[in-house]
């Protein structure tokens, strides 16, 4: 028998009821004393590993192996090294510690490697790996310790990189209190919450869009701010019936996983609002549609059924988005790092800035760049592999 103080104890074999508690029953009677365990079964196989404190007149060690060959499980031991078990735990190591998401249709061994590779460029080492989603590997969780000196800017920019060559998503998070505990989303409207621009279907319908897009050419390229593209964009529209802006509204095309996140939020007691430098009438609609708590956008002028032209009360601009985000968070006690943003362009980098959490969804380059996280490939569902939800878990919710 070791006569080590200390030995670490792996069992390996198919998962059954029983298990766990048939070996920790032993260490009990053998009056040991457990100092360390984790158990996680893969694929229907389970791995437990203890750290067990050996009484020197006890044949804890035969006793176990005896339980385990019943079992039908293979158990193996060998003495923890003097230096680790010369203190009641070992030293907590230094630096600090990352949540690293993946998301993909599936993934394989190629994302993995290219996340692990970056990981141990930049000097971080991983400490646990978890599966999120339930059937496929479509999603997987990576705790990682980063050092002290490493920057993780740094860091978050080489995931982005192997993932976007590579052709997945990827999400780098302080591990912390609020990551699971986030309470309000914030979505911008057009191209993130529905898949289109609502006032380039206007344009279409008044027959202006080729004018409109020229307006939202320059703006892109930093020719005019984009108050003034607003309006100058508003003002094309001056006589189209507000009908055919209500008919667009109700019937708006959702985003791909939309209604699915808001509904687990909402069940889950988030709130959730949307805040768009497009359309009252849209977004309200939206509101009423999805039953979200909170809609803000520009208001557009109607006289006579008609547009005019104008944009009535302050445009909901970069600038405005993110003060009514921290006056939502306010008025619903919410703290900003409990905050999630949502948004595609440039008129939302403010808002992701000033959130807890900003995810640039399906952005271009330049908007990633402010964001804590990007979505590229998958739909706004992908949001809740974020918080940390596994797909079991949002079997409960659905």
């Amino acid at each position: 028998m070791i006569s080590a103080d200390r030995v670490l104890i792996t069992v390996t074999g198919p998962d059954r009821t029983g298990v766990t508690a048939t070996l920790t029953g032993i260490l009990a009677q053998q009056g040991a004393t457990l100092y360390d365990i984790e158990q996680v079964v893969v694929q229907g196989q389970l791995t437990l590993c203890l750290v067990v404190g050996v009484p020197e007149t006890r044949d804890v060690l035969k006793e176990l192996l005896f339980a385990a060959k019943e079992l039908g499980m293979e158990l193996n031991f060998k003495p923890v090294p003097a230096d680790t078990a010369a203190t009641e735990a070992p030293p907590v190591a230094e630096g600090r510690r990352f949540v690293i998401t993946a998301i993909g249709p599936t993934l394989g061994a190629p994302h993995l490697h290219a996340i692990a590779t970056a990981l141990a460029t930049e000097g971080a080492n991983i400490e646990k790996i978890g599966r999120l989603s339930e059937n496929t590997l479509a999603s997987v969780e990576i705790h990682a310790l980063l050092p002290g000196d490493r920057d993780s800017e740094v860091l978050k920019r080489t995931l982005l990189a192997v993932a976007t060559s590579t052709g997945f998503d990827v999400s780098l998070q302080p591990e912390s209190l609020y990551r699971r505990s986030k309470r309000l989303v914030v979505l911008d409207m057009d191209s993130t919450l529905i898949r289109i621009e609502v006032i380039d279907e206007l344009a279409r319908a008044h027959g202006v869009g080729p004018e409109v897009a020229r307006i939202t050419e320059r703006a892109m390229q930093g020719e005019m701010d984009y108050d003034e593209s607003l309006r100058q964009r508003v003002a094309l529209l001056k006589g189209l019936d507000v009908k055919v802006l209500d008919r667009i509204a109700a019937d708006l095309p959702l985003t791909e996983g939309a209604e699915t996140m808001v509904r687990v939020l909402k069940r889950l007691g988030y709130k959730i609002a949307v805040i768009s430098g497009g359309f009252s009438r849209a977004a309200e609609a939206l509101k009423r549609r999805l039953d979200m708590d909170y809609a803000y956008s520009n208001n557009l002028e109607v006289q006579g059924g008609k547009l005019t032209g104008r944009v009535i009360g302050p445009i909901v601009n970069a600038q405005r988005k993110a003060e009514l985000l921290e006056t939502i968070a306010q008025a619903e006690g919410v703290l900003l790092d409990q905050v999630i943003a949502v948004g595609d362009g440039a008129n939302d980098a403010l808002m992701l800035e000033r959130a807890g959490l900003g995810i640039a969804f399906h952005a271009k380059a330049k908007l990633r760049e402010h964001a804590d996280t990007s979505i590229s490939g998958a739909g706004l569902d992908a949001i809740l592999y974020l918080l940390g939800l596994s797909a079991r878990e949002l079997q409960e919710v659905e």
